[in-house]
């Protein structure tokens, strides 16, 4: 596979997974502050659909692109710092997801379930309703750093990884 073709889908992968978690959380904090419980179990039935496919879907394409356009380009990701310090900041992000955001939109969906039909929301789901939001946005900042690493490139690798000749960064097929 091409070079361009797998940064191809690296970068939908990208735009996939941030857009939908900037975007969910904005119409998810709506659909919460309508207070309406079948608005509420609305949007966060959409959160769950919206985040298999989106979220999910944008970060196997990130790793499938992402690895196979370094592997045919020939750099090494644990030796080019930009390549290392954004997986290290995909990771934090995709290890608060896991740890604390996904266990809490599960409770969520299930409590959604329940009172979908116009029952009262209970307490548990607005606790984590804040946890889920105040985590979700601390969970974007290491998204957008990592972006800001794969664009910028800002740190060269070290001397003992510099090929001769004019910067392989800055020329990648």
């Amino acid at each position: 596979m091409s070079y361009t073709l797998l940064k191809t889908l690296h970068l939908l992968g990208v735009v996939l997974l941030v857009g939908n978690v900037i975007v969910t959380l904005v119409w998810k904090l709506a659909a919460d502050r309508s207070g309406d419980p079948r608005v509420v179990a609305f949007g966060q039935r959409l959160v769950t659909l919206t985040d298999w496919w989106f979220t999910v879907g944008g970060v196997v394409l990130i790793l499938l692109g992402g690895y196979g356009a370094a592997l045919v380009a020939g750099l090494d990701l644990l030796a080019v710092r930009w390549l290392l310090w954004g997986q290290v900041l995909f990771g934090l992000s995709g290890l608060l997801w896991v740890g604390i955001l996904i266990p809490a939109q599960i409770r969520q969906a299930r409590q959604a379930r329940d009172f979908a039909a116009g029952g009262e929301i209970p307490a548990s789901y607005w606790r984590d309703a804040r946890r889920w939001t105040g985590w979700g946005i601390l969970a974007i900042v290491p998204l957008l750093g990592a972006l800001w690493l794969m664009i910028a490139k800002p740190i060269a690798p070290p001397a003992a990884h510099r090929t001769p000749g004019p910067d392989p960064l800055l020329r990648i097929p």
